[in-house]
């Protein structure tokens, strides 16, 4: 049966959570591959909003095994209370359908203190991190001194690993001007947590294979957007892991042969949170209106996010880095009643037409859009479900987009209802 991974093909924000939730109802698993609590989704199912975080969004759906994979880093005493507003909305969650990989790296209360330290320093530039101690985590991982899930079943592993992260720690804290870290607290914290942590943990690269094996289906739901990648966005202001879709086989133990179907998320305009270059960014009324219409804030942080037009060159990159096999375009109805869109088709770099967005963080500041100009539509858009419910210029501004980035449209979302979909080609076929 095919195996299908959703990434974010902008910088996150795109309506994944939608998307996943409508591709999970046809899923057996849906698996968290990467990021952490930081990046925020909002289903809307019969009505009824849900605000997720950091559990997956199959989660929601009765009779599905929802997994948090190894490449994700967990706060455990976030998962404990999203757990339970989710249950306070009548959704049920035990171990039955929810599962830990037990090398899942947890992120500590000091993760944050350091991050939130970090990003207030003087002289130091921000990221515009939300300060929940992702980045951290992720560096102790890969430096090899991080708390996994594992480890808070064996107190003297534990207790081991606290040493060596404070070894490390303190001296960051001493330089930013951090009490050292209290290694009783901490223990006693870790501790408490552990029995609400450990009935969840499970060898998940082991199960997902079983149960690729028999035959199950399988989504792979990715955070933020690849735009915020640590190798191929706009680095330094990116997440820390890896978001393309590669990461889905690293980030729960299933190899690469295991991925089927690569649906790229998109956004049918652009937007972004936080700090770093954003060619296409407006700063007018066509930008407010975006941010209005679309109603553009964070789903953790609130955070209002920045507006601009489609831009064509980021996405067809972002396509060409995940091997995006189709697009579900979203939010194509906030563009209803544009008389002129437009799309970046190219930057001009100092006089020098480029057809990507390069590396060096200096010229992708320099980069200045190359607009392409469309014809809009007055005819409203919401909760079409069929393209001849579309305007001809709807259907000629998608047709675009799709020549632009060179990968067609598999989906196309009219509005958050899950329902408001028109399906072009279903990626969990076989």
């Amino acid at each position: 049966m095919a195996n299908v991974v959703v990434v974010g093909a902008q910088w996150g924000d795109e309506g994944k959570g939608k998307i996943v939730d409508w591709l999970s109802e046809r899923a057996d698993i849906v698996a968290r591959f990467q990021g952490g609590h930081n990046a925020g989704h909002t289903l809307v199912i019969d009505g009824k909003v849900y605000k997720l975080s950091l559990l997956p969004s199959g989660i929601v759906r009765g009779g599905k095994l929802s997994v948090i994979g190894n490449g994700v880093v967990l706060d455990p005493w976030h998962l404990v209370v999203e757990i339970a507003k989710l249950r306070g909305q009548g959704v049920e969650i035990s171990p039955d359908n929810l599962m830990i990989a037990e090398n899942a790296p947890l992120i500590l209360p000091i993760h944050g203190e350091l991050d939130r330290a970090r990003e207030g320093a003087v002289g130091i530039a921000k990221i515009g991190t939300t300060g929940r101690g992702i980045g951290p985590a992720y560096e102790d991982k890969v430096g090899r001194r991080a708390i996994r899930v594992a480890d808070l079943a064996d107190e003297t592993t534990l207790e081991a690993r606290v040493d060596r992260l404070m070894g490390h720690h303190d001296a960051l804290r001493r330089g930013l001007g951090i009490e050292p870290i209290d290694r009783a607290a901490l223990l006693e914290a870790l501790r408490a947590i552990a029995p609400q942590v450990l009935p969840y943990a499970k060898p998940v690269w082991k199960v997902l294979n079983e149960a690729r094996r028999a035959g199950k289906r399988i989504l792979f739901e990715g955070a933020q957007g690849a735009l915020l990648d640590i190798d191929f966005g706009t680095y330094p202001f990116v997440t820390s892991s890896n978001v393309i879709a590669g990461q889905a086989a690293t980030g729960t133990g299933l190899g690469p042969g295991a991925i089927d179907f690569v649906l790229g998320i998109v956004k049918a305009y652009t937007t972004r949170v936080g700090e770093g270059p954003f060619p296409a960014e407006l700063h007018d009324d066509d930008g407010e209106r975006l941010g209005a219409r679309g109603h553009e804030f964070g789903t953790v942080t609130g955070r209002k996010r920045r507006c601009g037009w489609f831009d064509a060159v980021l996405v067809r990159q972002t396509c060409a880095t995940s091997g995006v096999s189709g697009i579900a375009l979203t939010k194509l109805d906030v563009l209803d009643g544009f008389k002129v869109l437009k799309i970046c088709v190219g930057y001009d770099l100092d006089g020098v037409r480029l057809d990507y967005l390069p590396t060096a963080a200096d010229q992708q500041a320099r980069c200045m859009p190359i607009y392409e100009e469309l014809e809009g539509w007055d005819d409203n858009t919401a909760g079409a479900r069929s393209w001849a419910q579309l305007p001809g210029a709807a259907i000629k501004y998608v047709r675009r987009i799709e020549e632009l980035i060179q990968c067609p449209v598999a989906l196309l979302s009219t509005s958050p209802e899950r329902d408001d979909t028109i399906l072009v080609t279903d990626p969990f076929a076989d």
